[in-house]
């Protein structure tokens, strides 16, 4: 299995960051993407160097500040000069839901970041809270009818959804989907399974049985058995079609 979408790199992990690498391995998730979220984050995420790793360089929605003009030179020179062979520009996105004081600097960097990815021809990973209107309409307003990447801890309705598959994009799905009052099921039900990616967003969003404990990529399974139940498939095909999305979509030597 691949987790698309956990932060590693995280403080939460820095007591037992070896040992949840481990598990993770253990738990037969062969590889872990880990997102960018801004210049700060940075040394911690680079530091991670083992060859189950894979990095991506982007500035998140919620550190789109006064300062992002300085944020964006920063991953500017991520792409020129990158420390890692990173497999997408991520995550990037837009996150209405705490605060819209800097919703038009979030358009503006997503925006460019989003043609930097069709400049170096790589694939997103979005972020996308309380403002899925407003991602298709910048799509529209950019004029591509097809994208690549992935709707990371998918969290729209039935609509968007559509839309976003339509696109071209994957829809990550993680521990949400074992919620008891989730829509996501629902949602997955629907959706190909050639469109569904794996992640955890460790260490947030742990799945049932772990709810509101700390997530961690040793969970990803759990999340693959509920995809497993609702499609009625078995378990291994599941690992198998989601890893071969992913191992596609990011271009993972696996």
């Amino acid at each position: 299995m691949i987790d698309t979408h956990c932060h590693l790199y995280d403080e939460a992990f820095d007591e037992d960051r070896p040992e949840v690498l481990q598990r993770a391995l253990d738990a037969g998730v062969a590889a872990m993407l880990m997102p960018a979220i801004d210049k700060a984050s940075a040394p911690a995420q680079e530091a991670l160097t083992q060859p189950c790793l894979y990095h991506m360089a982007g500035l998140h929605p919620t550190s789109v500040g006064a300062d992002y003009r300085e944020e964006l030179d920063f991953v500017a020179e991520r792409l020129r000069n990158p420390v890692h062979d990173y497999v997408a520009i991520g995550e990037i996105g837009l996150d209405l839901y705490w605060d819209r004081t800097y919703a038009a600097e979030q358009l503006s960097v997503l925006r460019q970041q989003l043609l930097w990815a069709r400049e170096y021809d790589m694939p997103v990973s979005l972020h996308v809270r309380n403002a899925y209107d407003e991602l298709f309409q910048l799509l529209a307003d950019m004029g591509h009818t097809s994208w690549r990447g992935v709707l990371h801890c998918f969290s729209g309705n039935e609509s968007h959804a559509a839309q976003a598959l339509r696109l071209g994009f994957h829809l990550g799905i993680g521990g949400v989907v074992t919620f008891k009052k989730s829509a996501l099921p629902a949602i997955v039900e629907q959706t190909p399974i050639e469109r569904i990616l794996l992640e955890t967003d460790a260490p947030y969003l742990a799945p049932v049985p772990h709810r509101g404990q700390r997530n961690e990529s040793s969970y990803l399974p759990l999340v693959a058995q509920k995809i497993a139940d609702i499609k009625q498939m078995p378990l291994a095909d599941v690992d198998a079609v989601t890893t071969a999305n992913a191992a596609a979509l990011f271009g993972l030597g696996l």
